[in-house]
């Protein structure tokens, strides 16, 4: 191919002793008018190659159908009310509803409504405790600079809002809805020029109040790139905080007693350790902790006594698993009025269900209705009662509601089911175990159609691997749409999820990060050996750090693979933390401050591995232009390092797309994103388009 052209500089830098050539290092400014050639000839590329791929559009028609199967979230109760989630087919996004206790439904906030144009999302949402009041937050254009807002349940109206700065800020309401807690960053005056996007801050603010009268309660001095966490009791009696800086794996924990000196006392500083903890209706503080427990436990304190808040004092009532981690609770009244949890195991990236005694005496009883696949949470009213809800998908369950009730506790009954626009194609599950070059056994989930043809047949190979994500079953129109075209699609459990824990999520970070592109390596080895396909049908897709993943693949086993599809990555791994929310993620990868943790990043930094005269698989890089977390000049460089240093005729191309960010992203777009994935996939792995 003619591929654009791209100077290629002569720098060189002085990386603690290593030279670390950045021939394109201009591509890093989006604004230089050579980016902007550059960028607007490969869109011209793209969009002609892509436009002409025979089976994009027998893909779109089927993920039309696919993707606009509906979703339904789990319900949160108060005082009567449930408010969820529901999206249906022909929806661009999700509506947040109410449900009163008559059974009445009414919309509380529909982004469509809120924007026609479909860049407007709804990023998170808490009632308080009387569920009279809503503070959600919403923010335009996938940027994710989310504007906080209070409504007024009964009538819809607003109270309060825009309050901005809001990004990933938790939301703790005091009783009566005057007051919450909620996590603002300092105004862009208040910090130095490039740290906009950091310096947080814990608030408590009053309803319709300036929020520039918000009282400061935590965070002053704390490390610019913390993340804070506000948690209050029904009661209005305890407030809990936690930070974390980055996306560490540990966190510190303070309680305050609001009723008393409102001051917060240490429960957890300086650990290496992960703890949620609440003060629960029952008057105990309950934590849900991975410290000396790395598969998780849930253990009670008193709340009233510092003294018992160390581990040795306390009270074990859902012990470390042997084989299973301890994903969620719910608190629920057994048919006597004792209380029970309700437990979320997953093992082997599958949930299971458990009903343990409060009192710490043991487990009760398995829920065995619950199917194979996942469970995306589990919910109970804070005031009691013996019922909770389950929120479940698999590979062909788009997510659903079931009920769980004490008086049956083995049962599930269906609560609220997601519509599908089309029908689903039956698939088969086979689950099968690579193994990694030091002998870790690796699970897949391996996708195919019931009846399929015979192996070995086009294969994409999906994988993460990271920041303790974990992939359990989960309904992927993607995946859907692959195998009813007589493909196979395949998803990794590596290291660096949560898949075994704490130590499995270890395994995969830091010095140990090579380890996840072993795993999947041996992954595409053991899926070739079995027969289920060739390195000519093989595929490998991943997207943010799963596009690191790929990006590792595709420079580290070239010959591996046929096709690449590599979306919204990280791929400069010794700058990666000068831009977006990078430097909140070397806790996860290592700081190229460090000279031996520059060693790592540059060990496999897909963009330094780049060797000119190799012949690299095809690849499609997809970028968000608005995308804050990974700044889209990853792709940008990589792609034309490859086009530069490939001696194949397979193609290295590079999609953009404008006004959509790293997150949330209106049904239509996702269409066509992934239409173009596939039909990608499909031209160079010879899935036969006419059976899409």
């Amino acid at each position: 191919m003619r591929y654009p052209d791209a100077p290629r500089l002569d720098l060189v830098d002085d990386l603690h002793g290593h030279p670390g050539a950045d021939p394109y290092r201009w591509l890093e400014d989006a604004g230089d008018p050579r980016t902007v050639a550059w960028a607007a000839a490969q869109d011209e590329l793209a969009a002609g190659l892509l436009a002409g791929l025979p089976a994009r559009p027998a893909f779109a028609d089927r993920l039309a159908e696919l993707v606009h199967a509906g979703a339904v979230g789990i319900p949160v109760w108060r005082n009567g009310r449930a408010f969820s989630t529901r999206r249906d087919p022909g929806q661009e996004h999700a509506v947040l509803r109410v449900t009163e206790p008559d059974g009445t439904v009414r919309v509380l906030v529909d982004p469509t409504a809120l924007d026609p144009a479909g860049t407007t999302t709804l990023d998170a949402w808490s009632p308080s405790w009387e569920g009279d009041r809503l503070a959600y937050q919403v923010s335009v254009g996938g940027d994710e600079e989310s504007q906080l807002f209070v409504l007024d349940v009964g009538t819809g109206e607003l109270v309060e809002g825009p309050i901005d700065r809001c990004r990933y800020s938790p939301v703790g309401w005091l009783p009566g809805g005057q007051e919450l807690f909620y996590v603002r960053r300092l105004a862009p005056g208040l910090v130095p020029a490039g740290e906009e996007q950091f310096h947080r801050r814990v608030w408590r603010h009053r309803v319709g109040s300036d929020p520039a009268d918000d009282v400061l309660v935590h965070g002053e001095g704390s490390d610019p790139s913390t993340y804070f966490g506000a948690r209050t009791s029904a009661d209005g009696r305890w407030l809990v905080v936690s930070a974390s800086v980055g996306t560490a794996p540990r966190d510190d924990v303070w309680l305050a007693d609001l009723a008393g000196d409102g001051v917060l006392r240490e429960l957890q500083v300086g650990v290496d350790a992960q703890t949620s903890a609440w003060v629960a209706r029952d008057g105990r503080l309950w934590l849900h902790t991975d410290r000396d427990a790395p598969r998780g436990r849930l253990v009670v304190a008193d709340p009233t006594d510092p003294a018992g808040w160390a581990p040795a004092a306390w009270q074990e009532v859902v012990p470390q698993s042997e084989d299973g981690v301890l994903g969620d609770v719910a608190l629920v009244d057994g048919p006597d009025g004792d209380l029970r949890v309700l437990a979320v195991h997953a093992v082997d990236a599958t949930d299971r269900l458990s009903v343990w005694a409060a009192d710490g005496s043991g487990r009760l009883t398995e829920v065995t209705a619950l199917p194979p696949g996942s469970v995306a949470g589990v919910s109970a009213p804070p005031e009691g009662g013996t019922a909770a809800w389950v929120g479940f998908t698999d590979y062909a369950t788009p997510p659903s509601v079931l009920r769980w009730d004490a008086a049956d506790p083995t049962a599930l009954t269906a609560h609220e089911q997601a519509p599908v626009a089309g029908s689903v194609p039956a698939v088969q599950v086979v689950e099968a175990h690579a193994t990694s070059p030091d002998g870790t056994p690796v699970h897949l989930f391996v996708l195919s159609a019931t009846g399929s043809p015979d192996t070995p047949r086009p294969t994409v190979l999906y994988g993460y691997g990271g920041f303790n994500v974990s992939l359990t079953p989960a309904y992927s129109a993607q995946a859907l749409a692959w195998v009813a075209a007589g493909g196979v699609w395949v998803v990794a459990n590596l290291r660096g999820g949560s898949e075994h824990g704490e130590e499995w999520h270890r395994a995969g970070m830091r010095e140990h990060k090579q380890n996840v592109f072993d795993d999947f390596a041996a992954a595409a080895g053991h899926l070739v050996a079995e027969g289920w396909t060739t390195p000519a049908q093989l595929a490998v897709m991943g997207g943010s750090n799963g596009g690191l993943l790929v990006g590792a693949m595709t420079t580290q086993h070239p010959d591996l693979v046929a096709a690449v599809v590599c979306s919204a990555p990280l791929l400069d791994m010794v700058r990666y933390e000068l831009f977006g929310l990078g430097r909140t993620w070397n806790d996860e990868y290592g700081t190229a401050a460090d000279p031996v943790e520059l060693g790592w990043l540059l060990g496999y930094s897909p963009y330094h591995r780049v060797v000119e005269g190799t012949a690299y698989p095809a690849v499609l890089f997809t970028t968000f232009e608005s995308d804050t977390r990974v700044d889209p000049l990853h792709a940008r460089k990589l792609a034309a390092a490859l086009q530069h240093a490939t001696t194949a005729e397979a193609p290295i191309v590079l999609r953009r797309e404008l006004s959509v960010g790293h997150g949330a992203r209106a049904v239509s777009r996702t269409v066509g994103l992934a239409a173009d994935q596939l039909a990608f996939l499909a031209a160079h792995t010879g899935l036969v388009p006419d059976r899409a």
